[in-house]
């Protein structure tokens, strides 16, 4: 695994670092103070052997945390990490007999877990359904964008010229009665869509034609569902568009 750790100078994240360092994972720490390992002998191995990896920087800014996120998703597969270990807390404060413990600064934590989310990279498709994709926006006749697409799948996925010289093809816009599903990550869970109507009336996942923002997870027993109880029984509404889905 590809491990991010803040707040793992000392305590719960270091003592957890150290045990998936001594697994074969590899760590990369954000630190303020990175010297704080410069005498640590159980650390310092695994930072000359590259396994740990240091950046300095404070998770109370934001571009700190992103530079973070960059250097803990270095290597096969690229961009994935795939754990976050978040122990920050207050080291340093005063403590007042009318007040208790003074925190500065004091929302450390909550600053730092909201550039977390924020800056934490968003799941990415592969260049093979990129290219997918290219190809279903051909034969049906809509507008590729390499903004929206996530660019061109490149070559090594789709031949060159591969609309002209691809024998049998559909031609541009004869293959319109289509739908194309993206979901978010796809996990196994249950299928929320299933479940009794919330109190509330807060749909049990969201969805929407295009690309929405904020869509990190989704079941794929909630894809069924979506794909059998939303989209077929409305397919003429759906009929050659593109549909996103996430919770």
């Amino acid at each position: 695994m590809k491990v991010l750790v803040l707040g793992g100078s000392r305590h719960i994240s270091y003592h957890s670092a150290l045990r998936l360092l001594g697994k074969g994972h590899t760590v990369t720490f954000l630190l303020c103070n990175p010297a704080i390992f410069n005498g640590d002998e159980k650390v310092q191995p695994f930072i000359s052997s590259g396994q740990a990896r240091i950046v300095q920087g404070n998770a109370m800014k934001s571009d700190d945390v992103n530079r973070a996120w960059d250097t803990a998703g270095k290597g096969e597969p690229e961009g994935v990490v795939d754990l976050c270990l978040f122990s920050i807390g207050a080291t340093t404060g005063k403590f007042s007999l009318t007040k208790g413990a003074i925190i500065n600064p004091i929302n450390v934590c909550n600053q730092s877990m909201m550039n977390v989310l924020c800056t934490m990279p968003k799941p990415a498709r592969t260049k093979d359904k990129i290219g997918l994709e290219r190809v279903l926006y051909h034969v049906g006749g809509k507008p590729y964008t390499e903004t929206e697409m996530g660019g061109e799948p490149g070559e090594e996925i789709l031949e060159k010229e591969w609309n002209r010289t691809r024998e049998g093809l559909p031609p541009e816009g004869k293959f319109t009665n289509t739908v194309t599903v993206r979901p978010a990550l796809m996990f196994d869970g249950d299928c929320k869509g299933d479940a009794p109507a919330n109190k509330a009336g807060k749909a049990p996942y969201r969805f929407a034609e295009g690309n929405f923002p904020g869509a990190w997870t989704i079941s794929r027993q909630d894809v069924a569902h979506f794909i059998v109880e939303v989209i077929l029984p409305e397919w003429e509404k759906w009929a050659g568009k593109v549909a996103t889905i996430g919770y």
